[in-house]
């Protein structure tokens, strides 16, 4: 089914048919805005997002050759939000719930800086995914919903069929045993 459809747009992009956009906006467009607008609490930024997505799907495929275009696609227009998100955090404070979400996440994760940023930054992801592998799906996929989507809280209450604060207690405690997690990987 997506697979290959997928595999039908990617050729697209190889053979650099602009009609590769359209269908990637056409299949992905909407989660997409949705997930920008998340990051950066802005409609018109979204479809901004949407584009320097697209523009840099069509930059980077060929050669590159995703194997799951979806997942691909909302990165990129996850990066281009938050690199927005920064960009116009440099000029004033941001508001929105990505920034919410990432203070949350604050005192879980290092801080940056350093020569081996790289390096730790590598074993940081790897050390979160092995710890989101432990989860049930529930608690996975609202985690992940809050942090990757920037799902608001009463989204994410709507969605799973909890109340506010049932949302924010279960985040709270993934967040805390995520945290001894990565005490003891030794990366806190």
């Amino acid at each position: 089914m997506c697979k290959t459809e997928d595999q039908d747009i990617i050729l697209l992009f190889e053979q650099r048919d602009e009609q590769a956009l359209a269908e990637t906006s056409s299949r992905f467009g909407t989660l997409a805005r949705a997930i920008a607008k998340n990051i950066t609490g802005s409609t018109e930024d979204s479809e901004e997002c949407l584009n320097d997505a697209l523009l840099t799907a069509w930059n980077a495929i060929p050669p590159t050759k995703p194997q799951n275009l979806r997942a691909y696609f909302l990165r990129l227009v996850h990066n281009a939000a938050v690199n927005l998100l920064e960009h116009n955090s440099a000029r004033k404070r941001g508001s929105g719930q990505f920034t919410d979400a990432l203070d949350e996440l604050a005192d879980c994760l290092p801080s940056r800086g350093g020569v081996e940023q790289t390096i730790e930054q590598r074993e940081l992801t790897a050390a979160i995914m092995a710890y989101l592998g432990t989860l049930p799906k529930k608690q996975r996929d609202l985690f992940v919903r809050r942090y990757w989507y920037a799902d608001s809280v009463s989204k994410l209450a709507a969605l799973f069929g909890m109340t506010e604060n049932s949302v924010k207690v279960t985040l709270s405690r993934i967040r805390t045993r995520m945290q001894e997690h990565l005490r003891k990987e030794g990366l806190l």
